[in-house]
This record gives C-alpha cells, structure tokens and sequence, in this order.
C-alpha cells in the first residue's frame, strides 16, 4: 500500500503540465460537489431543527397530571404573523419552556427579540398595548428564525384566556388549546411536517445530480490515466496494483477537492442565511449539519470518487493491450434504455395514486425520482451512440461527420459533458406543472370576530366603545352551519362574525386590533388577508424552492459542461494535433466539438424534460407564466452555459494543436 502511495503521488506531482492541470479540473468537481451536498444536507438539517423549535408552543393531548395549561394563537402587525403562546402553571413544578429561563409568571410576557424591536419602533397602541409588560426576551431554543415575532405570556389558571377555545384553523398550526399538560410537544408540527416532506424532495433532485456528477469528477481526463494504467499493467504491473494506484491517487485528489468544498460552503453560509422561507431567514448554525453527519459526508465523497475511478476500471485490468491500441471498447446493450422505460411505465401506472397516499405517496415519489435520474444517467451513453450512428449517417459536412465519429467512438465521455444539464431538464419539467396561485387580494381593512350569535350584539357593543377615536364601522352577520367559517365550539349552532371595517390602511387597522385585544378572550381580530398568509408563504416557498433547486442544478450541469469539455479536449490533444497536421483547419475542430455536445443536449435535454413533465403531472397545479418561463429558462440556461463552457476550452484546444509533439504525461 506503501508503495502505491508513493508511486500515485509521483505521478501526481510529475505527471506534466497536463496532468496536473487534469488533476486540478478533477479538485475543482469534487469541491463544487462537496459543496452543494454539504447545502442539501444542511438544508435538511436546518428544516428539523425549526420543527424541533417550533414543536413546543403547540398543545399536545391533555394529561392525566397535568402541570400547566397551555394555548397558541396568532396576532398580526403590518400583516405579519405573531405567534403569542399563553402558559399558565397549575403546579411549581410545570416544566420550563425552551429558550426561557423560569416559567412565565402571570401578568408578565416574554418577547422574541425582533418583536421587541418592533414594540420599540411603533407606537404602542399599535402594538405594545396588546400585551403585558415585557420580563425577559426569548433565546434561540424558542424561535424558529432571527426574526420571527413571538411572545409567551403568562396568565393564571383561571383567566378566561385559558379556559376559551382557540379557533377552527387549528389544523394549520396557527392555533391550539387551551390544554392541560404535563410536558411540552416535541414532535412536528402539521406545517413543520410539510416543510419537512419538501425539503427532503428538494434534496433529493439535488442530491442524485450531485452524485453523478462527484462519480464522475473520478473518470475526467480517463483516456490518459487508462493509457498510463495499461502501460503499467502491460510491463507487469498486477491488477491489484494497478487499481490500488487509481484508488490513491482519486482519493489524494477527492479530499482535497472535499476540503476545498468545506471552505466554499463555510463562505457561503453568511447569504445562505438571507434566504426566507415561511416568512424568515435562517440561524447559521442550523444550516451545518451535525458533526458525525459532516464527518461522515467528508469521508463518503472521497470514497465515492474512489470507488468510480475503480469502477471504470475494468478495460484497463482485463485489456490493456486494447487500450494501448485504443481499440474502440464494444456498443453498449439496448437493455439501459428498458431500465429507464420501466421506471416511467411503473410510474404511469401508480403516479395517479400517490397524492391520496399522504406522506407515504411521498416517499414513493422520492423513491421514483431517484430511479428516474439513475435510469436517464444509465441510458444516456446508449442514446448518445444511438444519436453519433445517426449523425455520422446524415453527415454531409467535416465537421458533422467528425462530431458523429466522436459520439459513436466514446459515448460515455459525450453524456458525461451533457449529463448535469439533461438532468437539469428532468428537474425543469418535473417543477413546471408545481404552481401553485397566491391570495387574490383579500381585504385588509376588514377585522373579523367570530362568536356566539347570542353574545354577538353585546360584542358589537363593546368594540364600538373601544373603537371610538377611530374612524371605523361595526356590523354583525349571522353564520348558519356549512356558511362562512365554522364556530369555534363545535356545541354551537349559530355563530356569528363581528366585521370591523377600519379604512386607513395598516396602521389605523393595526391600532384596531390592539383596541380590540382581549375583547374575545383567546380569540385576536384578523383580517380575511391575515387567515391567508399561512398559505402564501407556503406558496410563496414553493416558488423559491423551485429556484434554489433549479439553480444548483444549473451550477452543476454548467460547470459539469465546463469541466468535462475542458478535459476531453485534454484526452483528445494528441487526436487533435494530427488532425490539424493533417490539415484539418481549427474552426472545423471547434465545430466538432460544439456539436458533439449541442446534438446530444438537444435529444437527451427534450427528453428528460418530457420524463420530468410527466412525473409531475400527478401533483400539477397549473402551468402559467412561471412555469413557461422555467422551461424557457432551462432552454436558454443549458443551451447557452454549454455554448459558454464549450467557448472556454476554446483556448485550450488551440494549445494542443499548437504543439503535436509527445508529453511527458
């Protein structure tokens, strides 16, 4: 092992220019790699650890012994969400509340420091009036992002706050209680639960690109190292030492890319933070996994590339003659192209099924987007020789012919190139149809109570004498069961909804709400605008998810195309120097090149966007404008990033040809 050690550092540091230089594109893979699966594993890690600290505000099942009451509802300022959490204790010994440091007392609240900040900055019968003095500020095991609004306020047992129901949007996770407990909830949340489920789909249609894309950061520049390898099996070297060489010196060069790809997230973690979901940014330590998960992510893409440089192995160790004599390696079989039909005709048969299935239906649908990408990557180099045949056939220029010859002589070298983009299309097209339509503008200038149809006009009343140096109108409308929204206790018949309308704008209704703070004990005073903003950020994350998806794999693929062009041009210098020896001129080469790479991105691109058009057709929610430009986008992003990353190499590819003589590599 000694010695493959130091024979593979050897050939790393006086292999030639080109081969550090093929050393180097090999580092730069891996580190991009590393550092978009460290964000999509961070970004999972980040999505638990707001479940875990939004777990505890929401009641849980009564307890035979309880120890506290507790009750959430939601209040709103300039048309943000404050979540108000109220704690009563039954016993001295009700358990501490995470980010507190003792119990709340009665008559006190604890505010979250942005909500503390806004108390400040607004005058107080807009917002500050609502709540009792403050006591203490909440730390960072209460919150769920640095600037979310939330306020714990203690009460006693027998405060009517305590004892009255909540509200009928329970199920979203906005409201809950009053209940008796012993202990507070650590499982997630219905909305936790969701976000917890998308993210996980968001990993994994970045983290298979990401995959393929480190396994083959290990054959970049093969045809070189084949060549080597074969050289040394062919003057005795045994297989076992010929792949102990490869393993070194992939590993050597992986986890220095690993290392380079921890320094290029550390760096990126301070923007990463402003990214808002569910109406806030991030705490930074939340996006880093654990350490046993990093250390283990560090140690797996090192072995990764390890094992797919063995992996390629195999003509180097069973024919190294045929790779001295670059004979061309035997067509691959039709049965890569079945794998990837089965995928799709499995999932055309259970598809329609999967949105009735719940979270399970989830699962499955991750389960067939992994067997998706993996088919497509499998298939590819098949379809690539398929299309390299038929261009050769219809060729009628050089350059066309010289681009077909390439796609029938190497076709895994070709999909390598454009593998990140196609599967980009596959993400594109899976995205399209996932539109989901906000609000359409609700009103906001309208304040709703909703109560008992007996104790309605007494209500009325009093928001009228509480209301009285606003300019604002009372009306009460009846709610028959089945119309408008449902009563808060399910004992009740009739309800009836108590409409304050405060022109104005936010700042006259916000002095409403706090007018109208406790009129309804547990109950805050919201505007049909406000009921809606659960479902807008969740609309609204949807949408930025969407991107943040679609822009790693666009990183990936582009660079991907980038690296891998610039490598081929590597493997392929001595082939292109007797080329341009023989006359051929260097924009016919340039040409080559372009096409070898556009033709198959054409085929193979369409294709994996119809694939993931179709996986997404069971959860479609409309396609609109911003579906249209998704795929639009896709077209002009991938199209245009290879053309860029072709451009690039260009240099490249006229030093090669420059000088034909032999390399020391």
């Amino acid at each position: 092992m000694r010695t493959a050690v130091e024979l593979s550092w050897r050939l790393l540091r006086g292999g030639g220019r080109n081969n550090v230089l093929g050393s180097l594109l090999t580092l730069a893979a891996v580190a991009v790699s590393t550092g978009l699966l460290l964000f999509a594993v961070g970004a999972d890690h980040a999505f638990l650890q707001r479940a875990h600290a939004d777990a505890w505000r929401h009641p849980g099942k009564p307890a035979a012994n309880p120890s506290m009451i507790e009750a959430l509802s939601t209040d709103y300022v300039q048309g943000k969400p404050i979540t108000v959490v109220d704690l009563a204790a039954l016993r001295g010994d009700a358990p501490v509340p995470p980010g507190m440091t003792r119990f709340p007392k009665p008559g006190e609240a604890w505010t979250s420091p942005a909500l503390a900040r806004l108390m400040r900055d607004l005058p107080a019968e807009r917002l500050a009036e609502r709540f009792p003095p403050p006591a203490g500020t909440l730390g960072r095991g209460a919150l769920v992002h640095p600037g979310e609004l939330v306020a714990v306020v203690g009460r006693s047992p027998d405060d009517p706050a305590m004892t009255a129901g909540r509200g009928a949007v329970e199920h979203l996770g906005t409201t809950g209680g009053p209940s008796r407990i012993d202990r507070f909830t650590t499982g997630a949340s219905w909305s936790a639960g969701v976000y917890l489920l998308l993210a996980g789909l968001a990993s994994v249609l970045m983290v298979v690109p990401l995959l393929v894309f480190g396994g083959a950061a290990a054959r970049l520049t093969v045809a070189r190292r084949d060549g080597r390898l074969a050289a040394l099996r062919l003057v005795g070297a045994t297989p076992g030492q010929v792949v102990a060489i490869t393993a070194t010196e992939a590993v050597l060069t992986a986890v220095a890319g690993a290392a380079a790809g921890l320094v290029l997230y550390a760096a990126a973690t301070p923007l990463l933070t402003r990214i808002t979901i569910a109406g806030g940014g991030w705490f930074a330590g939340d996006l880093w996994p654990g350490p046993p998960a990093l250390a283990g992510l560090l140690a797996a893409v090192p072995v990764l590339v390890g094992v797919s440089a063995v992996v390629g192995l195999r003509r180097v160790v069973v024919s190294p003659l045929g790779v001295a004599r670059r004979e061309t390696p035997p067509g691959m079989r039709a049965v890569r192209i079945a794998a990837l039909l089965a995928v799709v005709i499995a999932f055309g048969a259970v598809g329609g099924g999967l949105i009735d299935m719940g979270r399970a239906g989830m699962i499955v649908l991750m389960v067939f987007l992994v067997l998706a990408f993996l088919a497509i990557n499998f298939a590819g180099p098949w379809v690539v020789a398929i299309i390299g045949h038929l261009t050769v056939g219809t060729a009628r220029g050089p350059a066309r012919l010289l681009a077909g010859r390439r796609l029938v002589d190497d076709p895994r070298s070709a999909w390598r190139t454009v593998a990140g983009v196609a599967l980009t299309g596959f993400i594109a097209g899976f995205l399209a149809l996932l539109n989901a339509h906000p609000s359409a503008g609700e009103p906001r200038d309208e304040l709703k109570l909703a109560v008992p149809y007996e104790r309605s006009a007494a209500v009325a009343e009093q928001a009228k004498g509480r209301l009285g140096g606003l300019d604002a109108g009372v009306s009460v409308r009846r709610i028959e069961a089945g119309d408008g929204p449902p009563a808060a206790d399910a004992r009740l018949t009739a309800t009836a909804v108590v409409t304050v309308t405060v022109p104005g704008g936010s700042a006259a209704v916000d002095r409403a709400r706090t007018a109208l703070t406790g009129l309804v004990p547990g109950k805050a005073a919201t505007t049909p605008a406000d009921d809606e903003v659960t479902g807008d950020f969740l609309v609204a994350d949807l949408r930025t998810g969407a991107l943040i998806v679609l822009a790693v794999s666009f990183l990936v693929g582009i660079t991907s195309a980038g690296i891998t062009g610039t490598s081929a041009v590597l493997d392929r210098r001595q082939t292109y120097a007797m080329l341009r020896l023989a006359g051929t001129p260097l924009s016919v080469l340039d040409r080559a090149r372009r096409q070898e790479t556009l033709i198959p991105l054409a085929v193979m691109g369409g294709g994996s966007l119809l694939t993931g058009l179709l996986f997404g057709l069971p959860f479609a929610q409309g396609f609109g404008l911003s579906g249209l430009a998704g795929l639009a986008g896709f077209v002009v992003l991938g199209f245009g990033g290879v053309l860029g990353a072709s451009a690039l190499s260009r240099p490249l590819l006229r030093s090669v040809t420059a000088d034909p003589a032999p390399r020391p590599d």
